[in-house]
């Protein structure tokens, strides 16, 4: 396995991320002394639930849990032991259904909670060497990432696809995810029954990619209620398939939508479901996901992604706010943008009375500042933090 561009604190730790995404993996290779115990084990998950407090116990005071959603309570079990016995537990969880507040009544103060997404671009190749929206990329590594480009819009970045020998492996990976980890073990998680409309309401996301969420349009689709469909679309997002961008409200509200847009954490989710995607929707998909992980690692300093959709449907990608800078991006599936691409970028910009950072991700290869808009080809997140 590839060294990951996160590192942990001397705090006991809560890794959460989608299954697959590597986080049992992290913690054995950089904590390999410490005792392992997964949730996964029916017998052990049986025992933890028997008796929490004598389970970490035997653990011993270095210990790593895995899948611990699968029983949120035996945080206070935890808890008991950071508290009385010197212990450092590192925990890692795959849905934050009922975890997060377990663990924020139990371990709050006592733990820090840290987000592992699936592989950001170039990540296999070694350590970040620019700053995607900011720095000149190194001309050799744009040459490699253009060749890699097109396979990993398709079978995007979960460290096994990854590290897979060729595209057909590739491909048999994410087939076996999306009838395990995609859907059934989503199901199980959440405490669903229809696996139909799990996969029904996956296939939605997939098809609505740049468009606002639309769970009445998922449960016609899916032949369920809208309330069931909110909660399958809940789940997924709550296993971190998916996340979501909300209409941004930096400005005056009724200037702007708040309903907000789902996307996938990866674009292998994406690969795996054959939805028949536009190029357009596959390339957003991909720049967000990356944007978002490289937020969840801390190198883009925002609380938040949004996006920013006008009452008069002047439309950016991507927002954010972070250094008391707002910055706004938007993605086209192009290799030669135009002075039109950038209109809705200087109608946002001129709307505001304060520093605005515009950037154009675009799919050639010249970096260049037009119009205060600066052009970023998508090559550069490629080893880009």
């Amino acid at each position: 396995m590839f060294t990951r561009w996160l590192s942990i604190k001397g705090s006991s730790t809560l890794l959460l991320g989608p299954r697959r995404c590597g986080k049992t993996t992290f913690l054995k290779m950089n904590f390999p002394s410490y005792t392992y115990a997964t949730l996964d084990d029916m017998d052990l998950l049986s025992l933890a639930r028997k008796d929490p407090k004598g389970f970490v116990s035997r653990l011993g005071p270095r210990a790593i849990i895995d899948e611990i959603q699968r029983h949120p309570a035996l945080t206070v079990a935890v808890k008991y032991a950071i508290d009385n016995e010197d212990a450092h537990v590192l925990m890692t969880g795959s849905s934050s259904a009922g975890l997060l507040d377990a663990a924020g009544d139990s371990l709050a103060g006592r733990i820090d909670i840290v987000s592992l997404p699936t592989a950001c671009w170039g990540e296999d190749a070694g350590p970040p060497t620019h700053r995607a929206l900011e720095d000149e990329q190194d001309p050799l590594e744009q040459r490699e990432a253009a060749r890699r480009l097109d396979q990993v819009l398709r079978h995007g970045l979960f460290p096994e696809v990854l590290t897979a020998a060729d595209d057909e492996a590739r491909e048999e990976i994410l087939a076996r995810y999306k009838n395990t980890y995609f859907t059934r073990d989503v199901m199980f998680l959440a405490n669903l029954e229809n696996l139909e409309a799990i996969h029904s309401v996956l296939l939605n996301v997939a098809r609505s990619l740049g468009s606002r969420t639309d769970a009445t349009h998922f449960a016609r689709e899916a032949g369920v209620s809208p309330i069931t469909a909110r909660k399958y679309l809940g789940s997924i997002l709550q296993s971190q398939l998916a996340f979501r961008l909300r209409g941004h409200q930096f400005g005056p509200a009724k200037r702007f939508v708040k309903a907000s847009k789902t996307y996938f954490a990866d674009n292998g989710i994406l690969g795996s479901l054959s939805a028949g995607p536009s190029r357009g929707q596959t390339v957003e998909s991909f720049v967000v996901a990356e944007l978002e992980k490289r937020r969840k690692l801390g190198f883009i300093a925002a609380d938040r992604l949004d996006y920013s959709r006008s009452v008069g449907g002047r439309e950016i990608d991507v927002v954010f706010e972070a250094d008391g800078v707002l910055h706004a991006i938007e993605i086209k599936a192009t290799a030669h943008p135009t002075g039109r691409d950038l209109r809705n970028l200087r109608e946002f910009a001129q709307s505001f009375d304060r520093p605005v950072k515009s950037y154009l991700f675009h799919m050639g290869d010249e970096r260049v500042e037009r119009d205060g808009v600066t052009f970023v080809p998508i090559t550069s997140l490629y080893r880009g933090r």
